[in-house]
């Protein structure tokens, strides 16, 4: 049994494309989501799987142990999720964004359980019970060697790699995400903009650049350079999660990624004057909008 904690963008789709390719799964949310994916199941727009409804089981506690938990919420709503998790899982996989929730899931479950991985995915939950997948292909990083959960994982549709240190599958993803998510969330723009505005991209070089030597210092090993050709072959329409979050007025992954790299970054004695500066106006925008909603 495989559980998802979190059916959210990320977590209904990885729920149902595990339960279409006939795996048993359990996604553990919220009594609103739960009830929703009990009556109607998930509803997936998918470039990569098609359309599709999956029927995975809900429920709003986990008590029964299960071989696998990923964990696919969003940072800021982590710890009220774990709560609703009271069995002991055989193995964790954590999906979310940044860095520093690896500590807390180490802490709540031990060491040895704990997984890092990584999910590379333009996905997104318009309503409950529904998602829609738009990238051309869902990606999955799992730190060291996973044979088992990795032919679980290709089996239904994901493109799953293996074999890369934990330093180096959830820096490789911050890098990207932090230059994506904080120009494209600071400017209110899509990528394509961001490359094509000389002040923009000199932003998105400066935090490449900047994230990637905080990174290097903690074991990452990682080439500016494959991180920007990553960024300059992205669909020039692309945007994040984070700027579809301030424009819905959600909470925001702000303090996850950019404030998880500053404070690395202090750690090591590195100044991130451009993650920083990003971080800051970013700020000012949520602020200037007001109080923003937390999902659970």
């Amino acid at each position: 049994m495989i559980a998802v904690l979190g059916p959210g963008a990320v977590g209904g789709f990885a729920a149902a494309a595990l339960a279409r390719a006939g795996e048993d799964v359990l996604v553990v949310a919220r009594e609103p989501t739960t009830e929703r994916i009990a009556a109607d199941g998930i509803a997936v727009t998918s470039v990569v799987l098609g359309e599709f409804i999956a029927r995975p089981l809900a429920t709003a506690r986990l008590f029964e142990p299960v071989d696998v938990l990923l964990v696919t919420t969003k940072a800021t709503t982590l710890e009220a999720a774990l709560a609703r998790i009271e069995a002991e899982p055989g193995c964790v996989v954590p999906l979310l964004n940044g860095i520093e929730h690896m500590a807390r899931l180490r802490e709540r479950f031990g060491r040895e359980r704990v997984h890092a991985g990584v999910i590379r995915i333009d996905s997104d939950r318009p309503e409950l019970g529904r998602v829609v997948q738009r990238s051309p292909s869902a990606r999955i990083d799992l730190a060291g060697e996973a044979p088992e959960l990795g032919r679980t994982l290709r089996g239904a549709g994901f493109d799953v790699r293996t074999g890369e240190s934990e330093a180096r599958v959830l820096w490789s993803k911050l890098a990207r995400l932090n230059a994506l998510a904080g120009t494209t969330s600071a400017a209110d723009a899509t990528i394509g903009y961001i490359r094509s505005d000389p002040r923009w991209r000199s932003a998105l070089e400066g935090c490449v650049r900047e994230t990637i030597a905080v990174a290097n210092v903690e074991g990452a090993g990682l080439d500016p350079s494959a991180t920007m050709e990553e960024l300059d072959h992205a669909h020039p329409d692309l945007g994040s999660s984070m700027r579809r979050d301030i424009a819905a007025g959600r909470e925001p992954e702000l303090d996850a990624i950019a404030g998880a790299v500053i404070r690395a970054g202090e750690r090591h004695g590195i100044r991130c004057p451009t993650v920083t500066w990003l971080r800051d106006r970013i700020a000012a925008r949520i602020a200037a909008a007001g109080t923003l909603r937390t999902e659970g």
